[in-house]
């Protein structure tokens, strides 16, 4: 309940922070739609610590922004997106031959604030993208090589093992993306931006109740994307 209060304080600054910015900036009114794709590096924060390399996975889908204000020299928009994401681990297994990665495929829902600067109709513009994260469960799926027999799963640190037949236990995720990006602005061709981006996931993968093997079990990713897109209206 701590971490959805965290998610929903944000949103609310987000609002508030573009509502302050609506009464003294002066009046936007752009809409402008979108796909954007990418790659992600996705490691599971594991409480007790499970020693990973990072699992690389693809992600896009669509985007939508809506431009509202410029602030001074700071553009103002609020932004959404539905996306494809590949999260999941890969371990790293020191203590035997045995190799083991899972891929957990989410639908993810940013909602964001992003604040511009630079050139609003023809040159580059940098922003900044800050908000919550919503990712909804779809499927999983894992990879094991080497032996896998009582002796080398033995040897796991701690002994740690139990996260392997572990179906996901929580459908629903959530936590704070954010990210710089250029993006370059045409008058007809439309709008092509290049992002780097970090997802703090603030929910778990997996059970963490007492009676659980995991105290804390959430995604973290780097994330690079490109993105397209074109102006469906803009008024000044």
């Amino acid at each position: 309940m701590k971490r959805l209060a965290l998610l929903f304080l944000i949103f609310n600054f987000q609002l508030s922070t573009v509502n302050l910015m609506a009464q003294v900036g002066e009046y936007r009114s752009a809409l402008a739609i979108g796909v954007n794709g990418g790659y992600g590096l996705n490691r599971i924060s594991f409480n007790p610590t499970i020693k990973q390399a990072y699992h690389g996975g693809m992600l896009g889908g669509l985007t939508l922004r809506y431009t509202c204000e410029k602030y001074f020299a700071m553009y103002c928009a609020v932004q959404a997106e539905v996306n494809f994401a590949q999260l999941g681990w890969k371990e790293v297994i020191e203590t035997s031959e045995d190799t083991y990665s899972r891929t957990i495929n989410y639908v993810q829902v940013p909602l964001l604030a992003r604040l511009g600067f630079g050139k609003e109709v023809k040159g580059v513009m940098g922003y900044l993208v800050l908000g919550p994260q919503l990712g909804f469960y779809l499927s999983d799926s894992d990879k094991r090589g080497g032996e896998w027999s009582a002796a080398t799963l033995y040897q796991r640190p701690n002994h740690v093992v139990e996260q392997y037949d572990l179906p996901i236990q929580n459908t629903f995720e959530y936590g704070i993306t954010g990210g710089l990006g250029l993006e370059v602005n045409t008058r007809r061709a439309g709008h092509f931006m290049l992002e780097g981006r970090y997802y703090f996931g603030l929910s778990n993968i997996f059970n963490d109740g007492k009676a659980d093997t995991f105290g804390r079990s959430a995604n973290g990713t780097i994330i690079a994307k490109v993105s397209y897109l074109f102006d469906v209206f803009s008024k000044k």
